[in-house]
C-alpha cells in the first residue's frame, strides 16, 4: 500500500482549531514556558499550564512521586505560582510566540475560588480556553470532590461558564460511579468541551520500613496502565454527551491517540510520557503524521467516534 502526502492533522473544538490533537497536559508540562529549550511548543496542538489557583500554593511534602510498574503516583498537591503571577512571569513570554495555543487549568476549594481564579485570568491574553480541575475537595461540602457529586459538578461549572470569558473545558474525575451520568451534567451545566480521565486515586507501599511510599499516602496513578480503563471512559462519555470529548490516560504512541479518537475523542493530553522522555509530545505529533501517511489516513478527525462495533 502506498503511502499518501501530507495527512490533515487539524483537528476544532468548542471553537478552537489545533493544528494537531497533541497537547501536553496539565502538571505535566510546567507553564509551557520551560520546555521551550527542548520542545518547539509551536509544532504541538497546544498545552495546559499547571493547575492555577486565586494564590500560590507550595503543594505537598515530598515524597510526592513514585514509579510503578506501569505508571507512575503523584501527590504534588497542586503546587503553583497563582494566577497573578502567571499573567505577569508567564502568560507575556508565551504571548511572544507565534502559533502556540494555551489552555488555562483552573482549580479551587469553593465555588468562590474558581468564580476569583477565571476572573484574575481573564484580564491576560493569549489563553484559549479555561480547563476546570474538578477533582479538588469542597472544603464548604465537607471536603466532598466537586467531580464526584452531581449537583457539586453542575454548580462549578455554572459558576465557571457564568464568569468566563473563553470556552470552559471540564476536567472529569475518573472516580466516580458512573462516568456517563458526570459527562452529561458538565454538558447540561454548560461546558464547551470535557477532558478525562484524571489520575485515579491509588497507593503505594514500602513493605521494608511498612510506610507509604508517598508521603500524602494516597496519590494519582497515570501512566500505561490507566489506559484501558480510560479508553472506556472516553467512550462511555462520548456517546453520552454531544459536546467535544479530549482523551487522556498513558498515551504515547500514534495507536494510542488513534484509538482515544475511534473511541470518540477530538483531542487527546499527554501527561506521564513527558516525565521519561521530555520530547515525548513533539515526538509523537511527527510520528502520528508517519502514522497517518502508512495507514493511508487522509484527515484524522474523521477517526473521531469511528469504532466499528458490529
Amino acid at each position: 500500500m502506498t503511502p499518501i502526502g501530507n495527512p490533515d492533522l487539524t483537528v476544532n473544538f468548542a471553537g478552537i482549531e489545533l493544528k494537531n490533537p497533541i497537547i501536553a497536559a496539565s502538571g505535566t508540562f510546567g507553564y509551557g514556558i520551560e520546555f521551550e529549550d527542548i520542545v518547539h511548543l509551536d509544532r504541538l496542538g497546544g498545552f495546559v499550564v499547571k493547575g492555577l489557583s486565586k494564590e500560590p500554593m507550595t503543594g505537598n511534602p515530598p515524597p510526592r512521586l513514585y514509579e510503578t510498574a506501569a505508571g507512575m503516583l503523584n501527590a504534588i498537591g497542586l503546587q503553583n505560582i497563582g494566577a497573578p503571577a502567571f499573567l505577569t512571569e508567564k502568560l507575556p513570554a508565551l504571548r511572544e510566540k507565534k502559533n502556540v495555543v494555551v489552555f488555562a487549568n483552573v482549580f479551587g476549594y469553593t465555588r468562590a475560588d474558581y468564580e476569583q481564579t477565571i476572573e484574575i485570568l481573564n484580564q491576560g491574553e493569549g489563553i484559549a480556553a479555561y480547563e476546570i480541575n474538578v477533582s479538588c475537595p469542597n472544603t464548604a461540602h465537607g471536603g466532598i470532590q466537586f467531580g464526584s457529586d452531581p449537583h457539586l459538578l453542575e454548580e462549578v461549572v455554572r459558576t465557571a461558564k457564568r464568569v468566563s470569558t473563553r470556552p470552559v473545558i471540564v476536567k472529569l474525575s475518573p472516580n466516580v460511579t458512573s462516568i456517563a451520568q458526570m459527562a452529561h451534567v458538565a454538558q447540561e451545566a454548560g461546558a464547551d468541551a470535557i477532558s478525562l480521565v484524571n489520575t485515579f486515586l491509588a497507593m503505594a507501599i514500602d513493605p521494608e520500613t511498612r510506610r507509604p511510599r508517598i508521603a500524602h499516602v494516597t496519590a494519582g496513578l497515570s501512566g500505561p496502565a490507566i489506559k484501558p480503563i480510560a479508553l472506556r471512559m472516553v467512550y462511555d462519555a462520548a456517546h453520552a454527551v454531544k459536546i467535544p470529548v479530549i482523551g487522556i490516560g498513558g498515551i504515547s504512541t500514534p495507536a494510542d491517540v488513534v484509538e482515544f479518537m475511534l473511541a470518540g475523542a477530538s483531542a487527546v493530553q499527554v501527561g506521564t510520557a513527558s516525565y521519561f522522555d521530555p520530547v515525548a509530545t513533539e515526538t509523537l505529533v511527527e510520528e502520528l503524521a508517519d502514522y497517518c501517511r502508512e495507514h493511508r489516513i487522509e484527515r484524522l478527525s474523521d477517526l473521531t467516534g469511528g469504532l466499528l462495533t458490529d
